[in-house]
């Protein structure tokens, strides 16, 4: 017994139709209380994200103690080597926790206050990157430069 063969649809016309976007993610921020537009798009809201990781100090956050970062507690420390191991590693599960993006360089610097950290991330799934730099400081807290 021969099969029937049933059109569907016109499968160029599916794809015409579907939706093309300009961003890849789109989030809210209201971390700039001056700005006057808080969404977010791709990168920057991402590096965001990331920011927000860094500046929750691990073990503060409800419902989820492993959450946050080290870097408040060592602040104040000399860079040891075993300072230095527990930040690298610290920095390197925050970077790679967020599928969105690859860290594809990342650079400690110690002068006198504190870390400036240098972050190169790659948007997965594209040529996009961007740089990150934050400034850890004993006085001020954490800048974004």
């Amino acid at each position: 017994m021969p099969y029937k063969t049933l059109e569907i649809g016109n499968a160029e016309l599916i794809y015409e139709q579907a939706p093309k976007t300009d961003h890849f993610y789109k989030g809210y921020s209201t971390s700039n209380e001056r700005e006057s537009n808080v969404e977010l798009f791709d990168l920057e809201l991402i590096k965001q994200d990331i920011i927000n990781h860094f500046n929750t100090k691990k073990g503060s956050r409800v419902m989820n103690p492993a959450f946050g970062s080290i870097i408040w507690d060592l602040l104040m420390e000399p860079l040891t080597d075993s300072t230095r191991e527990s930040l690298k590693e610290d920095i390197s599960t925050i970077c790679t926790s967020d599928p969105r993006v690859t860290p594809i360089q990342m650079d400690l610097t110690e002068y006198p206050d504190g870390y400036l950290l240098e972050i190169t991330l790659l948007l997965n799934g594209t040529d996009q990157s961007s740089q990150l730099k934050l400034r850890f400081d004993q006085k001020v807290g954490l800048q974004v430069q």
